[in-house]
């Protein structure tokens, strides 16, 4: 997912229906109907599996992998640039579903999103939104396109003595101090070791919590295919199942969960629904 990149920015023309003023829980909400500046802070969530492939307020499928996000009153679609104040990591999101609509949280994002942010296993972390404008969108791109190319300048090559010039003669460099004997160690250095490559799916290091371990395999293959197996078959698991690799195998974790009770229950269910009896391990 690190791999995953940011959602670009670009002015698109406004969805009239998703901007128009609605209610939601007896709350009046009336969103942007012009690009401008904005900015908030407060706590964001995030929204996975359970929706993806349904439909957003934009009229475009929810895609769990993308980098997209909802908002009460952001103009749809528009871009915004999401903080996290805890490790100072940002990304840009597409705003183009409505929420979420519970007065404490302020942003909904996707599932790779928050992850990039450092909170998925988590659930919420306290973010900054600031809305990005079309002013805004040029100075965005020249950064992504790196800084213009540096002119070397050369200098220019000593100018020859003309006849009865004087010629200044080249310093003469001071002889080598002699150095003291210095033993070799004939054995060559060890080559430093090579960085092995990350995981398709990497684990937030330190990432703790009670999670479910549904299966254990020395192939990622196989861990894999029964990802895609549960994921078709339980839609209604709320918990991303991560791959995390450790000594040498490859566990299915489904989490975090609050408590190991809570835990017990959803592996209780997936119990009775795959005959498959999940493991509680704590990381």
């Amino acid at each position: 997912m690190d791999a995953i990149a940011d959602a670009e920015p670009k002015v698109e023309p406004l969805a009239r229906a998703a901007n128009n003023p609605y209610t939601v829980f007896g709350q009046r909400y009336m969103p942007f109907t012009r690009f401008q500046a904005y900015r908030e802070r407060g706590v964001a969530s995030w929204y996975g599996r359970k929706f993806h492939g349904q439909k957003t307020s934009s009229g475009e499928p929810y895609d769990m992998y993308a980098m997209t996000a909802a908002h009460t009153v952001l103009p749809i679609p528009s871009y915004a640039r999401v903080t996290n104040p805890a490790n100072g990591k940002s990304v840009i999101v597409r705003v183009n579903d409505r929420g979420p609509f519970h007065s404490a949280r302020v942003i909904d994002l996707s599932y790779t999103a928050a992850w990039k942010l450092g909170y998925a296993a988590a659930g919420s972390a306290t973010v900054e939104v600031e809305a990005i404008t079309p002013e805004e969108i040029p100075l965005i791109a020249a950064r992504k396109n790196g800084p213009p190319p540096v002119e070397i300048v050369r200098a220019a090559p000593p100018a020859q003595p003309q006849p009865g010039e004087p010629i200044d003669a080249a310093p003469t460099a001071p002889p080598a101090k002699p150095q003291p004997d210095v033993a070799i160690d004939p054995t060559p250095a060890e080559p430093p070791p090579a960085q092995a490559s990350a995981p398709v799916i990497p684990i937030e290091p330190g990432a703790g919590g009670v999670y479910l371990q549904l299966g254990a395999f020395s192939a990622r293959d196989n861990a894999e295919n029964l990802r895609a197996k549960i994921q078709q078959q339980l839609a209604w698991l709320n918990q991303a199942i991560e791959i995390f690799p450790k000594d040498g195998l490859f566990r299915l974790h489904l989490g975090p969960y609050r408590d190991r009770g809570e835990a017990t229950g959803i592996a209780e269910r997936i119990r009775e629904a795959l005959e498959l009896k999940p493991m509680i391990v704590v990381r």
